[in-house]
């Protein structure tokens, strides 16, 4: 693994050449940055640059200083919490429509999960001091904040219910949504290695329950990528925590972004 910073990514974390800072073109926006009102917007534009996220890449360990905050745009990141013997699960996920790096300014400097890219893509990169300045000056800033952490908790708090009482298949279904829910097709590209961490089960249980999928025609998995051929019937299949999650968020955060 290559070390950067304080970091710690099996991949390249690098400024892309070229990349539109000063304009957020609107089909690679962030749902949060957009949102903001162009005057509180505006001194972060300077200061954010675009960056690509790659797939198993680590943004910041648990218990380690974050030195900045990541706005996704077409990349996915998991949160994962991990024990001390070195198994790990899930507890969210995040995407365009939302940051990675909350207890920065809810005042914890530190998380106790560690925040891994699932999905390969871009985000946006600032550093921590901004966000928490304009949390502190900014009532629009500040309130679309804690909104966004209101929908993470009830993440969190769903997939502890989830992970408990519901089955693999379940489980592979609301995680297989919940992604598709942050890409722009409904291509994946994941190895059944890295749900099995994502999910906290055996390698095994899910190639049983994907190859199930898979024989229904719901998915269509080769080695490192799936591709989902049926949404409404992995909807249909789907516990609760889906749709619980989902309308919290769709309650709570912006759905669209403005040109």
């Amino acid at each position: 693994m290559q070390v950067l910073g304080n970091k710690i990514t099996t991949g390249v974390l690098r400024e892309v050449p070229g990349a539109p800072v000063g304009q957020l073109p609107g089909t690679v926006r962030n749902h949060l940055l957009a949102a903001l009102p162009l005057g509180e917007f505006r001194p972060w534009l300077s200061q954010l640059e675009l960056v690509d996220l790659p797939l198993g890449g680590v943004l910041y360990e648990a218990g380690r200083a974050q030195p900045y905050v990541y706005f996704p745009t077409t990349a996915v990141v998991s949160l994962l919490y991990v024990t001390l013997n070195g198994s790990s699960a899930e507890i969210a996920v995040v995407g365009h429509e939302g940051v990675v790096g909350v207890s920065l300014f809810m005042g914890g400097e530190t998380s106790p999960c560690r925040a891994m890219v699932r999905h390969a893509g871009q985000g946006y990169r600032l550093r921590a001091r901004a966000l928490q300045e304009a949390f502190t000056s900014s009532t629009a800033s500040r309130r679309l904040l804690l909104r966004y952490a209101q929908a993470l908790m009830t993440q969190v708090s769903q997939m502890a219910v989830c992970n408990r009482h519901h089955s693999v298949e379940k489980q592979l279904c609301r995680w297989l949504l919940m992604t598709l829910d942050r890409l722009q097709d409904n291509h994946l590209r994941m190895t059944q290695e890295m749900i099995s961490t994502m999910l906290g089960v055996r390698r095994e249980g899910v190639t049983e329950h994907a190859n199930k999928l898979q024989h229904a025609g719901l998915i269509r998995y080769t080695r490192g990528h799936i591709e989902v051929l049926d949404r409404k019937g992995l909807e249909e299949r789907v516990c609760e925590c889906y749709r619980v999650v989902k309308k919290e968020c769709d309650r709570l955060l912006p759905h669209e972004t403005t040109g």
